[in-house]
């Protein structure tokens, strides 16, 4: 008998430009996570498509206009109940859809009251040493781009994005 689970699909940009890799900080703001670099990207709303997620999700956390260059692979993540950040009693399988992109338009801009609060291009060759979740070295991995992390590398946050309230205890399901 399977057990209940949430699950939460998602959709992320890998977006490199003069060997740089746009990320955005993640910090759901929990007691206890400081929060990690991570690719523009996010949940689903309903009725939309994962392309069009990615689209508006980079938009929001970045200020940049972007058009997909294509699917890179599809992620899947599962999350123990320990691992959540909300609070939740059961699991969590989340579905990272990876896209390349490139801007198109926009000017940076760090999103306001969201789950991000930074943004920046980082140097290929500084991601290794770069405090990061670990979608960041699979979507590159996927890419085949892994070896493109630079020399020094320090262990990724062994969580996965995921829609959380501001206060412990409070699911944020989409």
């Amino acid at each position: 008998m399977t057990q209940p689970f949430d699950s939460r699909v998602g959709a992320y940009a890998l977006i490199i430009r003069d060997e740089q890799l746009l990320l955005t900080h993640w910090n759901p703001r929990h007691p206890g996570f400081e929060g990690a670099w991570t690719l523009p990207g996010g949940g689903m709303e309903p009725g939309e498509q994962p392309a069009e997620t990615m689209v508006r999700e980079v938009f929001e956390e970045t200020g940049f206009r972007v058009d997909s260059d294509g699917l890179v692979d599809v992620h899947s993540y599962w999350m123990t109940p320990e691992q959540r950040l909300d609070g939740q009693d059961r699991g969590n399988h989340a579905c990272r859809v990876i896209y390349t992109a490139h801007v198109t338009g926009g000017e940076m801009a760090v999103e306001q009251d969201g789950s991000s609060d930074d943004v920046a291009w980082i140097p290929l060759a500084e991601v290794g040493s770069t405090p990061r979740l670990d979608l960041v070295d699979q979507a590159l991995r996927l890419a085949g781009l892994s070896d493109r992390l630079g020399a020094v590398r320090t262990p990724t946050e062994r969580i996965a994005e995921q829609d959380v309230a501001t206060e412990p205890g409070r699911g944020g399901d989409r």
